[in-house]
């Protein structure tokens, strides 16, 4: 933590110019990835412990591969600063070359934002993600740095060593398991269950039906289990939804306003996909909602990444639904989206460019001439 956190106040010194410079993938690297690798214990300068362009079995290479006992423990996958790390294709390359090399570990990163998958879980790429941190105090609500820096310590090369991930991987997919089950029982909970319940309760007076009615309503309202980082193997928030969202009544908070407010959600996408999906089939899929929102969420807007850099695209929300048993959501839209006019991104603003969903109100959204009067 020594080098740690000066560490990381340095590297937000510098956000906002290199960020206007729209640094590229190399000196994203040199700058920022390299400097942090080396304050989390790694020697970059030694390729027994850090090597780069390191070879993968289809014949390719990942950035970065970090070892221990010169056996790779995680692989690390860099991308020019102001990416989203929002494509597909570029989680499920790291995956994939992490998980055939059997290396249970990789990051993908811009050098701000750090995201972090376990290869071994069973479940598409996406999915793999446990944890994500961002350097940058404003894509984190203002966490403070010595936050950061706890959350960072996770991919140090002595956390790695303890096997410290190892531990917080199995327990977070494993909580994610029984989570999906108790949905599936909540949603329509078997007699047996609910014998159990009206037992347990003593009133012969409330019957079946209303029982499994409340059960559906009051599983509707619990939040996901929050993942915090403290003392492991405790589990790690940076969930999308955790990250934007705390509300002393139900968990969570919004940008500038209350959870009472919250009736938006606008999501990044980039130009293939929101033509295809977006205007094409008049949805959008595979995103973290979390449940206790859904029933508040009445419309979804479009932030088009770089070089748009603006929400520009509103739709109506007919209905919000389960994707592919796979923990996230698909929105439908009621009729096709409708251009606005631009709400873009502006430079040395509080808001930054939006690498995650969002959640804000419509007259919000309607009254806003730049992202930071939306947020």
């Amino acid at each position: 933590m020594n080098t740690l956190i000066p560490c990381i106040e340095r590297l937000q010194a510098k956000l906002d110019r290199h960020r206007r410079d729209d640094l590229k993938e190399y000196p994203t690297r040199t700058i920022f990835i390299a400097v942090l690798l080396q304050a989390l214990g790694w020697d970059v300068t030694d390729p027994d412990e850090v090597r780069e362009e390191y070879p993968t079995i289809d014949g390719k290479s990942v950035d970065y591969a970090l070892k221990i006992d010169g056996k790779p423990v995680l692989f690390l996958e860099a991308k020019p600063l102001n990416d989203p790390l929002t494509d597909v294709k570029s989680i499920t390359q790291v995956v994939g070359y992490a998980a055939n090399a059997g290396v249970a570990w990789c990051v993908l990163t811009n050098g701000v934002m750090y995201k972090v998958y376990y290869t071994y879980a069973k479940a598409e790429a996406p999915e793999k993600l446990v944890f994500e941190v961002s350097i940058d105090p404003k894509e984190n609500q203002g966490m403070p740095v010595p936050q950061i820096a706890e959350r960072l310590s996770l991919l140090s090369r002595d956390s790695m060593t303890k096997g410290v991930l190892d531990e917080i991987g199995k327990e977070t997919f494993t909580m994610g398991k029984i989570r999906k089950a108790l949905d599936k029982i909540f949603a329509d909970p078997p007699s047996a269950f609910v014998r159990l319940v009206r037992s347990t309760m003593g009133d012969d007076t409330i019957k079946p039906a209303e029982v499994k009615k409340a059960l559906g309503k009051l599983w509707a309202c619990t939040p996901a289990l929050e993942m915090t980082v403290g003392s492991p193997p405790s589990v790690l928030t940076g969930a999308t939804e955790t990250v934007l969202l705390k509300d002393k009544t139900l968990g969570y908070k919004v940008y500038g306003g209350s959870i009472s407010e919250v009736d938006t959600v606008v999501v990044p996408a980039r130009e293939d996909g929101f033509k295809e999906v977006f205007l094409g089939e008049n949805r959008w899929y595979e995103i973290r909602i979390h449940h206790s929102v859904i029933p508040r969420i009445k419309y979804i807007a479009a932030y088009q990444v770089a070089p748009v850099s603006a929400i520009t695209h509103l739709a109506l929300v007919k209905n919000i639904e389960p994707w592919q048993d796979s923990g996230k959501f698909v929105v439908n839209f009621a009729e096709p989206a409708k251009e606005i006019s631009p709400i873009p991104l502006v430079p040395k603003s509080r808001v930054k460019a939006l690498q995650n969903i969002r959640y804000t109100s419509l007259d919000k959204l309607q009254r806003a001439k730049t992202l930071d009067e939306v947020f």
